[in-house]
Formats: structure tokens, sequence, C-alpha cells
């Protein structure tokens, strides 16, 4: 099934009656952005609405399943229409299966990364790479998510980027709590430098002292 077919057949029909999107929701009791989603074909009609679109434009299910008016050559027999019916059954399955299968990636996108924070401490550099991991699965899952939402590549792009720039400030924010509440070194530090009794942690908006590490008199000091 040619998706972007049926989509621009769901299209020309609306138009042949003069009706916009937003009356056709309405009509259907969608919203309006589920019928442009239709008419792009990024989306298609669950079964029950493949009924209710059938009826209200007179049009024959394999027609809109096809994307084109009957012609000589469509057969518009039962059996024929119930194969149609269960080749896009079929397909409304598999896009279930993708949509499962993202949210399932956004969660174990974020399982990692709060095992990592959790489990490692910030000495361990390890804590910082399981979470960055984590955090490309959660971004992952989410592009592929709202690709069936989002129809414009270029807005699916700037919405990646914006999952990136919040996970990347809650990342920040969140190590420089642990570091100016919890006295704790910082676990995103691009650099080390080691001295006597003192190692320098770099970040990317400031550096921390740590005095006399793994001693009693340990101290957590920030420079700005």
């Amino acid at each position: 099934m040619d998706q972007k077919k049926v989509g621009l057949f769901l299209k020309t029909l609306p138009k042949e009656k003069n009706m916009t999107q937003e009356v056709l929701a309405e009509t259907l009791n969608v919203s309006s952005r589920t019928v442009s989603r239709w008419e792009t074909g990024s989306n298609m009609p669950d079964i029950s609405l493949l009924v209710e679109l059938s009826e209200f434009y007179q049009v024959g299910i394999p027609e809109i399943i096809n994307g084109e008016r009957k012609s000589e050559n469509m057969n518009q027999e039962p059996k024929d229409t119930a194969i149609k019916m269960a080749e896009y059954s079929k397909n409304e399955l598999n896009i279930e299966k993708r949509k499962l299968i993202n949210v399932l990636l956004m969660i174990f996108g974020v399982f990692i990364m709060i095992s990592a924070l959790a489990i490692f401490p910030n000495e361990s550099s390890w804590g910082s790479i399981y979470a960055t991991i984590g955090g490309a699965i959660l971004t992952v899952g989410i592009y592929f998510r709202i690709k069936s939402v989002i129809v414009k590549r270029g807005l699916r792009i700037l919405s990646v980027i914006g999952c990136v720039i919040v996970l990347f400030g809650i990342f920040t924010v969140s190590d420089y709590i642990a570091v100016s509440q919890f006295r704790q070194v910082p676990r995103f530090s691009y650099e080390k430098a080691y001295g006597d009794d003192i190692v320098e942690h770099k970040t990317l908006f400031y550096t921390v002292i740590q005095k006399n590490p793994g001693t009693e008199n340990e101290s957590i000091e920030i420079l700005k």
C-alpha cells in the first residue's frame, strides 16, 4: 500500500465537497492535525474511521486503500476487499509495533541514565559515559516517536536538538547541585589535573578544586 498515494487521494476528497480539514475533523470527531497526517501519508486512519470515511465520501474502501477511483481494472469483489483490508490491518499493526519500540527505547534510555548516576560514584568516569549513552538512546527513541507526528524533517531535527539541549541542561544543573550542595566532585568534567593533595576538575562552566581527596580533611571549592 502506497501511503503517499492514499494521502493524496484523501486530500482530494474534501475538495470535491468544498470542505476544510477543520470541518472534516469535527465531523469525524478527530483533530485537524490527525486529518493533516492522513493527507500527507505520514499516518493512516484506523479501520473504524476508514469505514466512516468510505460512507461519508461515498467511495469504496478499496478505492481509499488503492488511493484512486474505481477503474475497469479494479475488482471490488468481497475476496479482493478482504485481502486489501487484511493488508491495511497488517500495516496498522506494524505502525503500532514501531510506536511500542520507540517507547521502549525511551524507557530504556531513561533507565540507563538513572542507573548510571545511581550506581557509579562521581569520581568514576563510567557514570558519565553510561549516562551519555542512555541520553543518546533516549534521543533516538524520541526522534522516531516524533517522526510519525511531525511531518517536516526540519521540525523533527529542531525537536531533537531541543531534546539534546534539555538533556545537557539537566546533566549540567544536577552536576552543579551535587557539587555545591553535597560537596561532591563533578561527574561531567572534561579534564582533570593532579597536584600535591589537590585535584582540579574542569567543566564547561566552572572549575572545582578538590583538596586532600580521600581523607577526612577533604574539601571542595568551586572556581567560576
